[in-house]
């Protein structure tokens, strides 16, 4: 009788299929492992009980994140540079990983037993968690939030209005004092040339009077139309808002000079922001004229 031919060795259906289905629900396993840590943790904020033999106060629940989920930190790892990684900015942060607890709850034991004061800490109001074999880390963050920038058709108007309240006062801009001057005009020519250098300091990202191209604030003026007997310019970086950029203004002896000067009449002002810049940073441009007589 001849021999039968041998088939390839394959592994039971039943065997393979279970693997596939083990592969395919690991990382959401682990996933839910995170997710429910989370949970426990807001659970005991709601109900904190004691934290180091003393009483502690109820807290509100941390918002889930997946940015601080996807955080990771090793050996040599700092979490600033993580987070940034994982593009989530944070006002402050800190990471707690335990190794060791083979589930969720077991984490939570260790977690609530020597980290009790950082898992109660009302300075923090997201979460993320994520779950590695035996090892748990728990990232607790608040967000860095940019109040938002100030409204472009307010500005002008707020800007006149602050200016005009100092020059109204007499004042001493370093030692150099100023008598109390009138009140300036708003000069829509003027704000224009402020825009435009704002808006090339913000997207080349310098700081100066002088542009990376030669402009000065009397070409800006004139090429913006601007017909002048006196021109000057003030600018600031980093101020969000029109009374902060006016209060840096007069505490320096310079630009408080430009505010008081009263042999200008006119101003225009504005302010611009690089939209790929992380920090937001605005920059202001203030610039003062008197016309040139016919």
């Amino acid at each position: 009788m001849p021999a039968l031919p041998r088939l390839p060795r394959t592994a039971p259906a039943c065997m393979l299929a279970a693997a596939l289905a083990a592969a395919a629900t690991a990382p959401s396993a682990r996933a839910r492992d995170g997710d429910e840590l989370a949970a426990l943790i807001n659970a005991y904020r709601a109900a904190p009980g004691l934290c180091a033999g003393r009483a502690a106060t109820p807290l509100a629940p941390l918002q889930p994140e997946a940015a601080l989920s996807s955080v990771r930190i090793g050996f040599g790892t700092f979490l600033e540079s993580a987070l940034k990684t994982a593009g989530y900015a944070a006002e402050r942060a800190e990471s707690i990983s335990v190794t060791g607890p083979p589930d969720a709850q077991a984490a939570m034991t260790v977690l609530r037993e020597k980290y009790c004061d950082k898992l109660l800490s009302a300075e923090f109001t997201a979460i993320g968690t994520a779950h590695r074999g035996r090892e748990w880390q728990v990232v607790l963050a608040h967000p860095h939030v940019l109040p938002p920038l100030p409204d472009p058709a307010l500005l002008g108007p707020e800007l006149l209005a602050l200016v005009n309240q100092a020059r109204a006062t007499p004042r001493n801009c370093g030692a150099q004092a100023f008598g109390a001057a009138p009140s300036l005009a708003w000069n829509e020519t003027l704000a224009r040339a402020a825009l435009g250098h704002s808006r090339d300091m913000a997207e080349k990202r310098y700081f100066n009077h002088k542009e990376p191209g030669g402009s000065t604030p009397s070409v800006r003026a004139t090429q913006a139309g601007y017909h002048w007997s006196r021109i000057s310019e003030n600018i600031a970086s980093g101020q969000r808002t029109a009374a902060e950029a006016v209060a840096g203004w007069l505490d320096s002896p310079g630009h408080c000079a430009n505010i008081m000067n009263p042999t200008v009449t006119e101003m225009g002002a504005a302010y611009a922001v690089n939209p790929a810049s992380e920090s937001g940073t605005l920059y202001w441009t203030q610039m003062f004229g008197r016309p040139r007589g016919p």
